[in-house]
């Protein structure tokens, strides 16, 4: 696993200085993250380089407290890092919030009870000061798949219809990166399923670049076209995994032999992951 620590870091196609020019994609180059006071520091995040190519879905894999979310942060320009750089297509992450070219989309939807669904989707052309046009806004409703519900307000969903509000509210502003951070982690299993293919489908008809963050296995090998696995903290990556499947990916995929397979080795990496970090920590 050391070995496999050491290469990923070699690797250009995971950014770094030796890595290729940050120019389209979302680039991060030896990332680092501490917080708390010089007395009591915590490392969250140690020397962490990847690269996402424009038009790409990208999902960071790890477990709880290894810093997935804090990159997910600093790309959205709401944490700085400690040290190393941040680009997106070129520029840095406050810039690109500037001009209103991030999507986010969180666990909580947090849409407001009081808004229907396509004044919630709406809100960011608001907020950006932009007009836009209602064809645009039921365009995203067909999207998701909520035509007929435009007028319903958030109370009047179920939890994975306002997951797909939120989808299509970080879609409006028609981004050059959408962040998604555990965006379905509260829904049940089955529900989770069919969230996932259709969020395939609408990112395959956007093709936006786009990162997410996931404790789900399967998750990250049904929707991303490379699976990035994380160390516990200081989080670190251990393997930047390329998912063999063609897409569309189909419900049928899921009991395929060789989806099992990916998922397999994913959870090993994971687990060898956490073993060496164990090993890395000093004696107490």
């Amino acid at each position: 696993m050391m070995d496999m620590i050491a290469s990923d870091r070699a690797d250009p196609s995971v950014g770094g200085p030796h890595g290729p020019s940050p120019a389209l994609g979302l680039h991060l180059d030896a990332v680092t993250k501490t917080f708390g006071h010089k007395r009591h520091p915590v490392e969250a995040l140690q020397s962490v380089s990847l690269a996402a190519p424009t038009g790409s879905f990208t999902a960071l894999l790890g477990p709880s407290g290894c810093g997935k979310s804090t990159i997910l942060r600093m790309v959205a320009a709401l944490e700085q890092p400690t040290t190393g750089e941040i680009m997106v297509d070129g520029a840095h992450p406050v810039e690109v919030r500037k001009r209103h070219e991030l999507g986010v989309a969180f666990q909580d939807p947090a849409l407001l009870p009081w808004r229907s669904v396509e004044h919630n989707i709406r809100m960011p052309l608001e907020l950006a000061g932009r007009t836009g046009g209602s064809g645009s806004i039921a365009e995203l409703i067909e999207l998701v798949g909520l035509t007929g519900f435009e007028k319903a307000k958030p109370g009047q969903l179920s939890g994975g219809m306002r997951q797909r509000v939120a989808i299509a509210r970080a879609l409006v502003l028609q981004p050059r990166l959408l962040l998604l951070d555990e965006p379905f982690g509260a829904l049940d299993e089955m529900m989770r399923q069919r969230l996932n293919i259709e969020l395939q489908r609408i990112w395959m008809e956007r093709a936006t670049t786009t990162l997410l963050v996931t404790h789900s296995i399967q998750e990250a090998a049904f929707l991303a076209d490379a699976v990035v696995v994380m160390t516990p903290r200081p989080g670190r990556i251990v393997e930047r995994y390329m998912v063999p499947f063609d897409r569309p990916r189909r419900p049928e995929l899921l009991s395929d032999p060789k989806f099992h397979a990916c998922c397999d080795h994913l959870s090993q990496v994971l687990f060898s992951a956490g073993a060496v970090a164990d090993a890395d920590r000093p004696s107490s």
